[in-house]
């Protein structure tokens, strides 16, 4: 006889009203697109190459196709097979994708995911982010107040008196260590950074408004171009992030499409892969043959489609808005 805990197990985790809810919302964001004459695409799942990323964890599966038995990845986003639909001419286009990262579990994040991405020829880091914004207050049911924007570098100033970009390493290290209670010694900028972003300022953004901060250190953008700061010309990612009550929703780039500058900014993942004893992750070959080929110059969005179905629905974890969450699959 089964215990209750292993009869309850087949259950989904979100409420058969909370998924028709759900799909209400969906329907609307393929609406806001079809307004706009933006072209629904789906890519595949599994890819030749995954992420590089250092701070991507992918998940690959060995399968048997027409080469023989290989290692296909599952893909972290859907951003590379869109490039090459961008490459190809698509236009504008838009997905609702499957996405998968491993190690992700919590309220916020599970393994496997929606992310819906869009890309937008011919649209400068502006114009995309008046879009996602629009997107947003046509998904939510009351409007979430004005919309302000922050320099990456000025919150870190004004809410933990340090300079991302000057203050020295071990400062930050030990800035880090205090706010965090974890060993920080031998840990580079960009983990204290990080670690002080998502612990000390992500959860009072967006808490009267939506809260749009851009100019993120370069090493923090591997697919968007760079730019200097005019405050003293270091060097800053061309890419905005997204945040309503504490949630990081969307994060866009003015996309790199220099398939050399790409391909090296790969190599360098590569081998901070190596020096951190992470897995070796196959570079996406493609994704550099189509921006050798010659991708549109353009900007790109990748939105957690769960994190705003939680905000709209007004539930407090994305579990509650998804079928079934991992440990339910």
């Amino acid at each position: 006889m089964k215990d209750s805990e292993s009869v309850a197990d087949w259950q989904p985790t979100a409420s058969i009203e909370t998924l028709r809810g759900r799909a209400r919302l969906i329907a609307r964001m393929r609406a806001f697109f079809a307004e706009r004459d933006v072209l629904e695409v789906e890519t595949p799942v599994l890819g030749h190459g995954g992420s590089t990323d250092p701070h991507l964890a992918s998940l690959s599966v060995e399968a048997v196709t027409q080469a023989g038995r290989e290692r296909l990845w599952l893909q972290t986003s859907p951003e590379f097979a869109m490039k090459r639909l961008l490459a190809a001419g698509s236009g504008p286009i838009f997905q609702l994708a499957r996405s998968f990262r491993d190690g992700e579990v919590g309220r916020r994040h599970n393994i496997e995911f929606t992310m819906l991405e869009w890309y937008r020829p011919g649209f400068s880091l502006d114009a995309l982010i008046a879009e996602c914004d629009a997107l947003i207050r046509q998904v939510l049911p009351v409007p979430p107040g004005e919309t302000r924007r922050h320099r990456y570098r000025d919150l870190f100033r004004e809410r933990l008196g340090v300079d991302p970009f000057t203050t020295p390493l071990g400062a930050l290290r030990d800035l880090a260590a205090e706010r965090g209670g974890l060993a920080m010694a031998d840990a580079d900028r960009e983990t204290c950074l990080d670690l002080l972003m998502s612990l000390t300022i992500e959860p009072e953004l967006g808490r009267s408004g939506i809260d749009v901060v851009v100019d993120y250190p370069a090493a923090q953008a591997a697919l968007a171009r760079r730019h200097r700061d005019p405050e003293d010309g270091v060097e800053v990612a061309a890419r905005f992030e997204i945040y309503l009550q504490g949630l990081e929703l969307a994060n866009g780039y003015d996309e790199l499409t220099d398939a050399t500058e790409q391909r090296a900014r790969f190599e360098q993942d590569a081998q901070q892969r190596q020096r951190l004893e992470l897995p070796n992750v196959e570079i996406d070959r493609r994704l550099l043959a189509a921006l050798d080929a010659g991708m549109p110059s353009g900007s790109g969005v990748a939105l957690g489609v769960d994190r705003l179905i939680q905000l709209a629905l007004g539930k407090s974890s994305i579990a509650e808005v998804m079928a079934f969450t991992t440990p339910r699959c």
